[in-house]
């Protein structure tokens, strides 16, 4: 299999939903390129390519489709960012000194005749209409700059962006303004008119609305950058026998670290001498401290409680919990919801199609209307209005904010494709053991056959456990007496038990299939461990040299919110189910315990894919759970939903990652989901009807009949706010 790379890019120099959708198309027809995702919420390209393909090539392809694009590191976004948003209000700001004189003079004229009269009388008609020349021409060709030295170049290519429309409106509204002041004769008579003001409103408007967006933009990232802000920017460190205070970054792995009471920590760390209480509530969203005591594990960003707390770094800069996290949220960010793809195709021709109204418009009104000027006014107004800008937030930043205000609640999405897929869910099945139960289950109780000696049994188990990393060996472990001793040709056989010898003996542990597979009767126990199973708890047998020894109570108890989570789900018309591989009596009584009533058990992995693959029929369907045992079924799932407290290889087969332990976070989750594509379709909805609505009228259709013409600035300012309330809209998302 050829291995892939992955990379960001920053994008310089997108606008509106067709700019993303060219540098998509250039990524995806560069050889090796496999995946490629634009944001155009936060000016990035997300793509995946075959290792002999350099990032720098990839910049260079992008760069060479008119984007200008670099390498983007995490640490370069909020940078990048600021930059951005500081070089667009500067423009705004002299874009709007330059136009207020123009707009005072045109428009005051048009409001109060006698301040036209007397600015005609102090320094003539014709003075003042040079001054209006001149400062617009300042504007198009300073802050407005940008949009004439990208838009007429994507033109030209035959692919023509935001920016080609708005260079087309102001150099139209411009370029006619200045013949009629220098050549009117060149317009024949009746069709001499300025319309400076325009083009000079136009390029602020648009301007403060790119200012104002840009602002609104960099909220969409502030849960993040929230938590990343948690680490501290120094920590005590043991260096030369004294504690020094060094810079976070200049921490590494192994370094022994000093926290003080109250001080957050500053990176990934082990506990080696100690005792204290640590807020995690920023990590899991749990509000009730942590005790942490020697072989504990701390997280960076974490607030240490009263304590002195002794630690070991074990993962620093990129490698931290917090940075896994960061990196986890940016990727579905730059990932596409299947929503999207509506937008895309409608965009694929939405620009070439205003280009033909707009064109249309001013044929139209050149044969209809009373003027040449009528004609020039209405086709500007098309071409500024229905700038796709508003279309293309819709969707990212919506993504954005919801991801970020997900990972502030402890619940981490991977794929941004997720976010939909989870508000459409209608089936959500639980793995038992660790998921709805505390996945810390004890020994309650043994019951052991004739001949076998309580302690005995339970030394020979231990040993066998000691070696499994399942969570009843840790309980079997916990139970037994004295040191533990050694097991020898330990083997665990998936779902159904573990065998090994011990001193010669050879020990047997697991479901009673497993034992009954391997011809050893368990017939005599038979009825006890019923009995167990009937009180919720869960039976496993034991067995020496071929000969039945024992059966074993379990006990997991069921977390404190399992039960209200199944209550609200139900209650939000979503069916439960548990999938599990213990017994089914235990399962029956813990299910019942839940609210539960679709119980299917004592799967082996393999058996809970088929199990989810028939309960797929009634719709989009969850799976929730945390062991190895889980991952086929958390990959096939439509979505798979991992706690954050269970295995790597779990959380790597997932979809969303639960931070904490709390099954609860599945409503959250939720939730989340539904309030995010709640959001989208709102946008997605007023940003259709906006183009929809108000491209005819800016081309006149209500003209004929009321009088009523839309002027080029107001279309600017309408298109403007357009892309201000989708992005406002999105940032509501952040009180979910």
């Amino acid at each position: 299999m050829t291995a892939h790379a992955q990379g960001r890019f920053q994008v310089e120099n997108m606008y509106c939903a067709s700019c993303a959708g060219r540098v998509e198309r250039a990524l995806m027809a560069a050889p090796g390129v496999v995946e490629a995702s634009v944001n155009l919420a936060n000016q990035t390209a997300s793509v995946r390519w075959a290792g002999e393909v350099g990032a720098g090539q990839l910049a260079k392809i992008i760069t060479d489709a008119g984007y200008p694009a670099s390498p983007l590191t995490q640490e370069d976004m909020p940078g990048r960012q600021a930059e951005d948003t500081a070089a667009i209000r500067r423009d705004t700001l002299i874009s709007a000194a330059l136009t207020a004189p123009i707009f005072l003079m045109e428009m005051g004229g048009h409001a109060v005749p006698a301040f036209r009269e007397a600015l005609h009388g102090l320094i003539g008609q014709q003075t003042a209409l040079m001054v209006q020349f001149v400062l617009a021409t300042l504007v198009m060709g300073w802050p407005g700059r940008r949009f004439l030295v990208h838009g007429w170049p994507a033109l030209l290519r035959g692919r023509p962006d935001m920016n080609a429309l708005v260079a087309i409106g102001t150099s139209a509204a411009w370029a006619y303004s200045t013949v009629s002041l220098f050549a009117p004769g060149l317009l024949g008579a009746g069709n001499a008119a300025v319309y400076f003001e325009a083009a000079a409103v136009i390029v602020t408007l648009i301007l403060l609305g790119r200012w104002l967006e840009a602002r609104a933009k960099g909220q969409t990232g502030s849960a993040i950058r929230a938590l990343m802000e948690l680490q501290p920017p120094t920590a005590r460190v043991m260096q030369d026998g004294v504690w020094q205070d060094i810079a976070r970054e200049d921490i590494r792995a192994g370094d022994q670290l000093q926290l003080r009471p109250g001080e957050s920590v500053a990176v990934d760390a082990v506990v080696e001498d100690g005792r204290s209480f640590v807020d995690e509530s920023m990590l899991t969203g749990e509000p009730i401290p942590v005790e942490k005591a020697a072989g504990d594990t701390v997280v960076g960003g974490t607030v240490n409680g009263a304590g002195v707390l002794t630690l070991r770094a074990t993962a620093v800069g990129a490698d931290t919990v917090l940075a896994g996290i960061a990196r986890m949220v940016e990727d579905a960010q730059g990932n596409k919801l299947p929503i999207q793809s509506l937008v895309d195709r409608v965009i694929a021709w939405f620009v070439p199609a205003v280009l033909a109204v707009a064109a249309v418009t001013v044929l139209v009104w050149l044969i209809f209307g009373p003027s040449l000027s009528f004609a020039l006014v209405t086709g500007v107004s098309v071409l500024i209005i229905a700038c796709p800008c508003a279309l293309g937030l819709a969707t990212p930043t919506a993504v954005m904010v919801g991801t970020g205000r997900a990972a502030e609640q402890g619940v981490l999405f991977r794929k941004g494709a997720a976010l939909q897929q989870l508000a459409e869910v209608k089936t959500v099945a639980f793995d038992k053991t660790g998921t709805l139960t505390e996945g810390r289950p004890d020994v309650t109780r043994i019951i052991v056959a004739d001949g076998f000696q309580r302690d005995a049994v339970l030394a020979d188990l231990a040993a066998v456990e000691a070696q499994s990393e399942h969570p009843v060996a840790k309980g079997i472990m916990r139970a037994a007496p004295g040191p533990i001793q050694t097991a020898e040709r330990v083997q665990a056989v998936e779902g159904l038990g573990v065998m090994g010898r011990v001193q010669g003996r050879e020990v047997l542990i697991g479901s009673a299939r497993f034992l009954r597979d391997r011809a050893i009767a368990v017939d005599a126990l038979e009825a006890s461990a019923g009995e167990i199973a009937a009180k919720g708890q869960s039976a496993i047998f034991a067995a020496m040299d071929g000969q039945l020894a024992a059966v074993l109570a379990i006990s997991d108890p069921i977390k404190p919110r399992a039960a209200a989570l199944v209550r609200e789900l139900t209650a939000a018309g979503i069916t439960t189910a548990m999938i599990t591989g213990d017994a089914n009596a235990t399962a029956q009584a813990v299910a019942q315990e839940l609210g539960i009533s679709d119980v299917h058990a004592e799967l082996l992995p393999g058996g809970k894919v088929a199990a989810l693959n028939a309960l797929k029929a009634n719709g989009n369907l969850a799976f929730v759970g945390d062991g190895i045992n889980d991952a086929p079924a958390l990959a096939a799932a439509d979505i798979g939903l991992a706690l954050g407290t269970g295995t790597d290889v779990a959380i790597e087969a997932a979809d969303v990652v639960l931070v904490s332990g709390d099954p609860g976070k599945v409503a959250r989750a939720i939730e989340v989901s539904h309030a995010t594509i709640r959001t989208i379709r709102q946008n997605l909805f007023w940003a259709f009807i906006y183009n929809v609505a108000l491209i005819p009228v800016a081309a006149g259709v209500l003209y004929p009949i009321t009088g009523l013409l839309l002027s080029p600035m107001l279309a600017a300012g309408a298109m403007a706010l357009s892309s201000v309330f989708v992005v406002t809209n999105a940032l509501r998302l952040r009180r979910a």
